[in-house]
């Protein structure tokens, strides 16, 4: 607590002051937590003063400052792998929102708290210091200097020389209070390893103790998150269940597909129906965590020499949905043969047409692919036309053909985008044999042999990063590469 209120008076965080009678002040309340590394030790105690009555429907759900996504983190240590170099990480002491308050905010101060305001931004040293912010992310700085290249984003730093991620290391613990916690292996509750073949990001600890809470312990393990026989529905005829239980599982699912796309399609199924759970439902999910106990050490591999070209795949499986008829669209991309991105995704209105439905779902995965390529032209990557595969080729001739005609003239003109990028040369389309649509896997339950085969292009074991592939990998990575 003291370290917290000395960090507001030495950086200037606010002032101390009388409030005007017409204004209430915002009341706060002190937090405290105890930080964790990878082994589950206490590193650090940490006490935070946030504000507490933030109201629904009141900027409730916007952030005033930049947020690291994941896939851009993703992006990061698949380009790191595939370059041959090793991020590091940074610890901050006391961090501040970086963002301008336009309006006068009062704010009740607890016992002992003493005066501040708005602190310098680490934002301004490093762009003083000759790094350019990324064009799309902004959490993202470059430094090229003498052919060599010094990557930041959020608190992971990494380059091509080694002279020049030790200088920019002393200079941030020099200028800040932060320290240099070595290789990344810890972050945002993701294990990296990083080895000579590459780098691994699992959640393997997090799997067990996700497990262990919600009493799966001792259950069967299943060799897949969902039956092929599973088709859930509204079931309102069925037993109620405990609704608080019930979103707890799927946030503790969904916070899990950060590094485990096999299990996107079942849990986002099973998130649909938070608003009133019933038995089939809590059945559904608890299969998922029977799953996740017989492949807890499976996550995401980035090889060394991979190729960064990048590509995108799209599928979907049309009027899935048992309630409202609507489709499921499935994405992922892929840098080189890094996967960095998936979604799987209930569309937002009805398709007439398994042909409506995949040129929707391609149009999301161009849209994502256009977001990525953006990206990497920061990091000194350029693109011609990339590759989108799509199993259908009805869309293709669809989003190809100028013509609009009585069969696509419903389609929602935000989706013709699609067609609009293909003929400025942004993205190829190219058609995709359904066995090898490694999107399959985001849209419906697959049976145990096609679901092992496509989850080996995107979840590995640990054993990758020691040189052990599983042979029945191999043949499907020889097959598409």
């Amino acid at each position: 607590m003291h370290e917290e209120l000395e960090n507001f008076e030495r950086n200037h965080v606010r002032d101390l002051v009388e409030p005007p009678p017409n204004r209430r002040p915002i009341g706060t309340k002190w937090v405290f937590k105890n930080k964790r590394g990878e082994d589950g030790m206490v590193v650090r105690n940490k006490a935070r003063l946030p504000r507490v009555s933030s109201k629904e429907g009141i900027d409730y759900e916007e952030t005033f400052a930049p947020v690291a996504r994941l896939e851009a983190i993703r992006i990061l240590l698949a380009f790191a792998a595939s370059k041959g170099f090793k991020p590091q990480q940074m610890d901050v002491k006391s961090a501040f929102p970086n963002g301008f308050i336009e309006e006068e905010v009062y704010v009740r101060q607890p016992p002992g708290l003493e005066s501040a305001r708005f602190p310098d931004r680490v934002e301004e040293f490093l762009l003083k210091s000759g790094f350019v912010m990324g064009s799309v992310d902004k959490t993202l700085f470059l430094l090229s200097r003498g052919g060599d290249t010094l990557i930041v984003d959020d608190i992971i730093f990494g380059g091509s020389s080694h002279a020049l991620v030790s200088s920019f290391a002393e200079q941030m613990s020099r200028e800040f209070e932060m320290s240099l916690m070595g290789e990344l292996q810890f972050f945002l509750g993701l294990q990296i390893k990083q080895g000579l073949e590459g780098t691994f990001i699992h959640q393997a600890k997090y799997t067990r103790y996700i497990v262990k809470k919600f009493n799966m312990g001792d259950s069967k393990p299943m060799t897949t998150p969902m039956s092929t026989n599973t088709a859930l529905d509204a079931d309102e005829d069925g037993e109620a269940v405990d609704q608080k239980e019930f979103r707890g599982m799927i946030g503790s699912l969904l916070y899990l597909t950060a590094t485990r796309p096999d299990i996107q399609f079942a849990v986002c199924l099973c998130a649909r129906y938070q608003a009133s759970p019933r038995t089939s439902h809590r059945q559904a999910v608890k299969r998922i965590f029977r799953y996740l106990k017989f492949t807890p050490e499976l996550g995401l591999s980035y090889s060394s020499g991979s190729s960064l070209s990048l590509r995108g795949f799209s599928d979907a499986d049309h009027a899935g949905c048992r309630i409202d008829c609507k489709s499921t669209s499935g994405t992922c991309q892929l840098l080189g043969t890094s996967l960095v991105s998936w979604s799987s995704r209930k569309q937002a209105s009805v398709s007439l047409s398994t042909t409506e439905a995949e040129y929707i779902a391609a149009a999301s995965c161009c849209s994502q692919l256009l977001w990525m390529k953006a990206t990497l032209s920061d990091f000194g990557l350029r693109f011609g036309k990339i590759p989108l595969l799509v199993d259908s080729t009805s869309a293709i001739s669809v989003a190809k053909n100028p013509v609009l005609h009585s069969t696509t003239k419903h389609i929602d003109v935000r989706f013709h985008f699609l067609r609009d990028h293909y003929e400025k040369g942004d993205i190829d389309l190219v058609h995709v044999a359904s066995e090898n649509q490694l999107a399959d896997i985001f849209t419906k339950p697959l049976e145990f042999g096609a679901f092992v085969r496509l989850r080996g292009w995107r979840c590995v074991d640990n054993a990758l990063i020691k040189g052990e592939i599983e042979s029945q990998w191999i043949g499907l990575i020889a097959l598409l590469v």
